[in-house]
C-alpha cells in the first residue's frame, strides 16, 4: 500500500441519492392471485384507484437499504471532522466509504434497467436529476459564500461542490444506459474505463469525470442485476458469511489505517495526483472494486426485508441526502468543532454520531419531502411539449 501522509488526511467526502420508486418484486406465491381476480379494465371506475395504488407499492427491502446507507453516510460525514488523532474511528470510516457509495450506486443502476431514453423517462431524468442537481449546486455555492466566509465562491455547474456530485454522476450513468444494456460484456468494458479513468490525470474536475468513470463498474453491475441476485444476497448462509467478514475488514482497516490516503477511497483522483506510481491506479481500481462489492454483499445480507418503522423513510432520502450537507458544513464554517474540542473524545463521537442520525432521519420524514418537493420533483409540465399522441 502506499504511504500516506504522517497526520490522517482530509479529503471531500461524497454522498449518497436518490433512486428511481422502487416496486415489490413479483414472485409466483400467493401475493400475485389478487393480480388474477382483479376486474377486467371495463369494470367500475373504482377500481382505478386501487390498481394505481397497487402499481405504487413499494418493495420495503429496497427502502430499508436506502434509509439505512443514508444514515451511514450522514454519520461518516459527521466523523470526518472529528476523527483526527482516532485510528479507530478512522477505520469505521474506511470500512463505510469502502462499501456505502458502491451500495448506492448499485441500487441505482438496478432500478436504471428500463431506462431507454423515452419521452417520459427523459422528463423524470431532468425534474428528479437534473433540476435538483442546479439548484443545490446553486444553493452549496452561496451556503459557502455567506456562511463560509468565501465570498469568492463561484457558482459553477461543471464543477459539482461537496455532495452534488452524485446527481450529476446519476445523470450522466442514467443517460448511457441503453448504451451499456446493448454490451456483450458491459461489466469488463465498465471496469477498463475506471482503471483507465485511474491512470488519466488529464481528466480534470469538469463534472467530478473521475467518479463518474471510476464508480462506473457499479452501476453497470446494477443494471445487470436481476431480482433473484437479490433474493440469493438475503439467504441465511450469506447472513452468517458477512459476520466474519465484517470483522476482518475491521481489523484490516485499523492495520491500513495510518498508512493508506483517503483519496483512494473518494475515486476523485487519478493515482498520479496523489503521488502514487501510475500502475497502481489499475491495482487499486480492482482491488477497491472487490472490497466494495463483498462489503456492499455483506450489507445488503443484514437489511431488514420486512416492513420496519424506518421503511417509509427510505423514500425521502433524497432529502436527507441534499440537506444533511448544510448541516455538517454549517457546523464547520461556525467553527463549532474547533470551539468544542471534546466532540473529538470517544464520549464526543459517540455524540456526534447520534446528532447526524437523528438529524438526518428527520430529514427523511414525509412533512420535509412535501416541503421541498418543489425542488426535489418540481412540476415542469410547462417545460415539456404535449404528447402529440394525446392532442
Amino acid at each position: 500500500m502506499f504511504q500516506a501522509p504522517s497526520v490522517f488526511t482530509r479529503a471531500p467526502l461524497p454522498p449518497a441519492t436518490r433512486e428511481p420508486e422502487p416496486r415489490r418484486e413479483q414472485t409466483p406465491t400467493a401475493t400475485a392471485a389478487p393480480a388474477a381476480t382483479a376486474p377486467a379494465p371495463s369494470s367500475a371506475p373504482a377500481s382505478a384507484p386501487a390498481s394505481a395504488a397497487a402499481k405504487r407499492e413499494r418493495d420495503p427491502y429496497f427502502d430499508n437499504v436506502k434509509y439505512l446507507a443514508i444514515v451511514l453516510v450522514a454519520v461518516a460525514h459527521a466523523w470526518e471532522p472529528v476523527m483526527d488523532g482516532s485510528r479507530a474511528t478512522r477505520a469505521l470510516y474506511m470500512i463505510v466509504y469502502a462499501f456505502h457509495m458502491p451500495a448506492f450506486i448499485l441500487i441505482s443502476g438496478y432500478f436504471s434497467r428500463s431506462f431507454d431514453m423515452s419521452a417520459p423517462k427523459v422528463k423524470r431524468l431532468i425534474t428528479g436529476v437534473a433540476v435538483p442537481y442546479v439548484l443545490f449546486e446553486t444553493a452549496y455555492s452561496l451556503f459557502k459564500r455567506y456562511v463560509g466566509d468565501s465570498p469568492g465562491e463561484p457558482i459553477s455547474l461543471v464543477d459539482p461542490l461537496y455532495l452534488t456530485w452524485f446527481l450529476i454522476a446519476l445523470f450522466v450513468w442514467r443517460v448511457t444506459t441503453p448504451i451499456w444494456r446493448t454490451l456483450r460484456h458491459p461489466l469488463p468494458v465498465a471496469l477498463a474505463i475506471a482503471m483507465l479513468a485511474s491512470v488519466s490525470p488529464d481528466i480534470g474536475d469538469d463534472l467530478d469525470l473521475q467518479r463518474v468513470f471510476q464508480f462506473l463498474p457499479f452501476f453497470v453491475l446494477g443494471l445487470l442485476m436481476k431480482p433473484e441476485h437479490f433474493r440469493l444476497v438475503r439467504r441465511r448462509e450469506v447472513r452468517l458469511l458477512a459476520l466474519p467478514l465484517f470483522a476482518g475488514a475491521l481489523l484490516f482497516a485499523y492495520w491500513i489505517a495510518p498508512r493508506m490516503q483517503l483519496g483512494w477511497l473518494y475515486r476523485a483522483n487519478s493515482a498520479q495526483e496523489m503521488d502514487a506510481p501510475w500502475w497502481s491506479g489499475a491495482v487499486m481500481s480492482l482491488a477497491l472494486f472487490g472490497c466494495g462489492l463483498a462489503l456492499t454483499i455483506a450489507f445488503l445480507a443484514w437489511v431488514p426485508r420486512r416492513r420496519t418503522w424506518f421503511t417509509a423513510l427510505g423514500a425521502g432520502t433524497i432529502c436527507g441526502y441534499l440537506l444533511h450537507g448544510f448541516l455538517i458544513k454549517g457546523a464547520v464554517y461556525t467553527g463549532l468543532f474547533d470551539r468544542y474540542t471534546w466532540l473529538s473524545d470517544p464520549v464526543g463521537l459517540v455524540t456526534v454520531s447520534a446528532v447526524a442520525a437523528v438529524a438526518v432521519t428527520l430529514m427523511c420524514s414525509p412533512p420535509v419531502g412535501r416541503a421541498l418537493k418543489f425542488a426535489t420533483e418540481p412540476d415542469m409540465k410547462w417545460a415539456f411539449r404535449k404528447d402529440p399522441a394525446k392532442r
